[in-house]
């Protein structure tokens, strides 16, 4: 049973609904409509309101392709239409001056999909946090460079967000000065570069990376470079009105076609190295003014030192990639040994190191895993090493989740994403294609209570992280803290220079 309820935020005044002792509110903008004259510009204001708007059910999606087969299976999203697409859910215990806590999440989805919809904040609210999800431009609308300014409109698009909260969320209950964001994927890729933005400095007071780091970032030549090449596919010049003036299926159809450019014609004359080693044409931009700079550099250099962090990955990233498409079993001896030397680490050193940690892994097994550390766990290392080092008033923790999906005959392992459920406490809300019919329960309650507590109060159940132990708390049906995990593979990394040799072995692993 449930009763509507009004909240009135600066905009106009908003109808939810309380059901079992939650309010949610569902769609509510925080942005105009990024079409018509502000299409392919920074975020603008909402236009305010007369009367109740209603928010009980969700919002319209950001435009964005949707996910190729299988991952489309894996990774079901609602899909509503519309042009007020910048929006936000929030779920609340308590209405008015309640100064809980908040939580923002930050969907992911390669900079290319993702929609808060997906994502349910309620047993948050359960325990005592506002939860909030956004949704953000994707894809060309959000991070199609062109030069002169107008970067990163979807980081831009986090920020109105967060600006909204600021405003805001005391109307649901919330405390603006103790929100933390949270996100996975490119969503914690877009939380790497929010710690280092001067523009993010004041948003928030904790972060939690989940499978994201520090990167990837693209420089403004190469981002230009592929503006260039979608207005050529488009036949149209690469000014922001031309391109503002494409129709969005229209302009959808030409990032699939570039995208297919880039899978059949891998060349870094073309594209650009950070572009061709991530397979990646979407991504935050280093403009020198929302992004001054590398992110990672910045962090290391102070940005984001005030804010707790707490950053982990899964065990086995890369075979959500390799797994469900078969790909895995097609994997060689040669396919895995060049795509070790592409890296710029000798290839009998590695396979050693590998090998040792993973005996009887047949060569896609090795390929996952290799691929996981350096898309995924080194950089989560190097930010956790950034931010100790720095941080003076503020807490750095890292995790890994452990458990293994028994779906695709136990083959996921423990794959990107696989957490997700476990930190919002939704098991069993259809979840069954990546989880199996039985996920542990016990699980998501620790889980889901370290992330709470981690947002209330700044601080883990277990010893907080430095360079010198790598304190690690590792998430699986029994829990526990080990001291520097996967001591070998890191060092074989670190002595090789990996940020160094980021080259083409991800084109290697993809193909």
């Amino acid at each position: 049973m449930s009763t509507n309820v009004i909240v009135t935020t600066q905009s106009g005044d908003v109808r939810g609904c309380i059901a079992d002792g939650v309010n949610t509110f569902k769609g509510v903008p925080y942005a105009a409509p990024p079409f018509g004259e502000n299409r392919f510009r920074s975020p603008q204001p909402v236009a305010p309101w007369n009367g109740v708007r209603d928010a009980l059910t969700y919002g319209s999606k950001v435009p964005q392709l949707p996910y190729p087969p299988p991952f489309d299976v894996l990774l079901s999203e609602p899909d509503v239409a519309g042009e007020d697409c910048l929006n936000l859910n929030i779920w609340s215990p308590g209405l008015g001056p309640s100064g809980l806590p908040v939580m923002v999440w930050i969907p992911g989805g390669e900079f290319e999909h993702g929609t808060g919809a997906a994502y349910d904040g309620s047993r948050f609210a359960r325990d005592g946090i506002v939860c909030v999800t956004v949704n953000y431009r994707v894809g060309a609308d959000g991070f199609l460079y062109l030069g002169a300014g107008n970067a990163n409109r979807g980081l831009l698009d986090q920020i109105a967000a967060l600006e909204w909260v600021q405003r805001n969320i005391a109307a649901f209950g919330g405390d603006p000065g103790n929100v933390t964001v949270f996100g996975e994927s490119a969503g914690a890729q877009s939380i790497g570069s929010l710690l280092s933005m001067p523009r993010a400095e004041g948003l928030f007071r904790r972060a939690i990376l989940e499978s994201g780091a520090a990167h990837p970032v693209m420089s403004a030549a190469t981002a230009q470079r592929v503006g260039r090449h979608l207005a050529e596919k488009l036949g149209v010049a690469a000014t922001r009105e031309a391109l503002a003036a494409i129709p969005t299926d229209r302009l959808l159809h030409a990032q699939a076609e570039l995208s297919a450019d880039l899978a059949a014609h891998r060349d870094p004359q073309r594209w650009g190295e950070e572009v061709v080693i991530p397979m990646m044409l979407w991504q935050p931009v280093i403009d020198g003014e929302v992004i001054p700079a590398h992110p990672i550099d910045r962090i290391a250099a102070g940005a984001g030192a005030g804010i707790d962090l707490l950053v982990g990955t899964n065990t086995d990233e890369w075979r959500f990639f390799l797994v469900p498409s078969g790909m895995i079993d097609h994997i060689t001896d040669e396919i895995l040994a060049g795509a070790i030397a592409a890296y710029g680490i000798p290839v009998s050193a590695a396979l050693q190191v590998y090998r040792s940690a993973h005996p009887n892994a047949s060569a896609g097994d090795l390929l996952a895993a290799v691929q996981g550390d350096w898309y995924f766990r080194n950089p989560a290392t190097r930010l956790a090493d950034a931010h100790a080092r720095i941080a003076k008033t503020s807490a750095t923790y890292m995790y890994e989740f452990t458990w293994r999906s028994p779906q695709f005959d136990g083959q996921l392992g423990a794959c990107h994403g696989l957490e997700i459920p476990f930190v919002f406490d939704t098991l069993g809300n259809g979840t069954e294609a990546m989880w199996g019919i039985d996920p542990p329960q016990s699980l998501a309650d620790v889980m889901h209570a370290a992330w709470a507590a981690f947002a209330t109060t700044g601080h883990c159940s277990w010893p907080q992280y430095d360079v010198a132990r790598r304190a690690t708390m590792r998430f699986n049906v029994a829990s526990g803290v080990v001291d520097d995990p996967r001591r070998a593979e890191r060092a074989l990394w670190e002595s090789a220079g990996e940020l160094v040799h980021m080259a083409a072995a991800s084109v290697q692993a993809r193909g």
